[in-house]
């Protein structure tokens, strides 16, 4: 990576990723998070689908604030399911677990079922675009 257009992202107290970035500082000042799976730092993971959605959405926004943004400075998530009836099935109960790590910010999402995620028991993964503060962008 160009150190002055692009500056990897990493979270205080997190694993080293191996291959990928967690996310990506670019001079827009934007914040590209990749795709964030539902464990937590020790690399384990809830057993329900509503716990993996909520743990990889407070993983983007480690990322988003990582880099010096907000969860309400997030512009883009992108959802990949590996059970769109699970999430169809979530919806009601989805709202207040979104809301908890969200608030009430709604950025542009789009949500797509895959066949399978690189861990195996990864049931959603998240991925975000986010807007960095000039100033805590330095």
């Amino acid at each position: 990576m160009s150190q002055s257009l692009i500056r990897a992202v990493q979270p205080e107290g997190w694993p080293k990723p191996v291959g990928y970035a967690n996310g990506v500082l670019t001079d827009g000042p934007l914040v590209h998070v990749g795709g964030q799976i539902g464990w937590r730092t020790d690399q384990t993971f809830p057993e329900d689908f509503l716990g993996q959605v909520e743990q990889a959405l407070r993983n983007v926004v480690d990322v988003v604030e990582a880099a010096g943004g907000r969860a309400d400075t997030i512009a883009r998530l992108t959802w990949y399911v590996t059970d769109i009836d699970a999430y169809r099935a979530s919806l009601s109960s989805l709202g207040p677990v979104y809301r908890a790590v969200m608030g009430r910010h709604f950025p542009a999402m789009a949500l797509v079922q895959v066949v399978g995620l690189v861990e195996a028991e990864a049931m959603v993964e998240i991925e975000a675009v986010a807007l960095v503060p000039q100033d805590a962008a330095a």
